[in-house]
């Protein structure tokens, strides 16, 4: 009576493993849509570059103009050779003034040139999020 009963459980256990893998697909996609649409709003005026943000420059928003990085690190050095005021640490640039924004810049550059694909990737993750609920809410009438 023992293994009847398990044997019963166990049957009734064996479809919800792929539905919760599907509901976490749904859940995943749905999260990344999120991000997208947000991305859409928050880089509105960026977006108009992004066929120019591929990881070799940014968006320079107070401008509303795209910098190209090599251009932008030999800008650095020259302040830091002139030795112009840098008005964020009240003082001359440095040359550890320039290594600290050239990485900032680097990783601006590469959130840039994600949130391009990400927000460009949004028509196919709705219709794949489409899909997906679909086939679950087929599946859960099979059920």
């Amino acid at each position: 009576m023992k293994r009847l009963g398990i044997s019963v459980l166990a049957l009734f256990l064996l479809p919800w493993p792929p539905l919760h893998a599907q509901n976490a697909a749904i859940d995943e996609l749905k999260g990344k849509i999120l991000d997208a649409r947000i991305a859409q709003q928050t880089f509105a005026n960026g977006l108009k570059y992004c066929s120019e943000l591929n990881g070799k420059s940014f968006y320079y928003q107070l401008r509303n103009r795209i910098l190209n990085l090599e251009e932008y690190f030999h800008s650095l050095e020259n302040l830091a050779k002139a030795e112009v005021f840098n008005p964020e640490k009240r003082r001359p640039w440095t040359l550890q003034d320039v290594k600290e924004r050239w990485e900032e810049v680097k990783k601006q550059a590469q959130a840039d040139k994600e949130k391009c694909e990400l927000v460009r990737s949004l028509p196919e993750l709705e219709k794949r999020l489409e899909e997906l609920q679909k086939t679950t809410a087929a599946s859960d009438k099979k059920q």
